[in-house]
């Protein structure tokens, strides 16, 4: 047994020893033991095939989860550089004033660009429009004549009917009353 004086490698060499010298005087019992163990062992080696690979899932999400982090730092640390160089320019009121001038056209540039923008649709939906209410208005003209002209026409067919048959009912009730012996 080791004491307390040995260091820490001699103790694991007498560690090694004592087990080395046990396992050849093992009783039976023990062998039984260790061959049970062993079978266990093999037939969980599916288990522990699938516990491997869980466990590479896990680490695969931890890197995974430290990278975001670690990229994420240097992105921000790159654009604080470059902000930082953005800044190096202005050593003078004169530059100050000059990158100002610069934003204020390039911001005049645009307003005007977008106004241009909303006058060209504005007049382009006017004219599409006005084009669209044209043609309704032709196609409404167009449908009232024809129909006034068919309204005409069954009028006309009407009284050219109802004419006859007023003349044809006259006719029958003159005829009727001719027959008609007289009291």
């Amino acid at each position: 047994m080791a004491t307390s004086n040995e260091t820490g490698g001699q103790k694991a060499a007498a560690t090694r020893k004592r087990n080395t010298t046990r396992k050849p005087t093992e009783s039976a019992a023990a062998r039984t033991t260790a061959g049970a163990a062993k079978s266990a062992a093999q037939a969980s080696s599916a288990t522990a095939a699938e516990s491997k690979l869980s466990i590479g899932q896990a680490q695969q999400f931890a890197e995974r989860a430290v990278m975001v982090q670690v990229g994420a730092g240097l992105v921000a640390r790159d654009n604080v550089v470059s902000t930082v160089r953005g800044l190096a320019k202005y050593r003078t009121r004169s530059s100050v004033e000059r990158e100002l001038r610069r934003y204020e056209r390039r911001g005049t540039t645009a307003r005007n660009h977008f106004e241009r923008q909303v006058r060209r649709t504005r007049t382009k939906f006017e004219r599409e429009l006005r084009q669209r209410r044209r043609g309704v208005e032709k196609t409404v003209r167009q449908n009232r004549r024809r129909l006034e002209r068919e309204v005409r026409s069954v009028r006309k067919d009407f009284e050219k009917q109802s004419g006859t048959l007023a003349q044809r009912v006259e006719k029958l009730m003159s005829g009727a009353a001719d027959r008609m012996p007289v009291s």
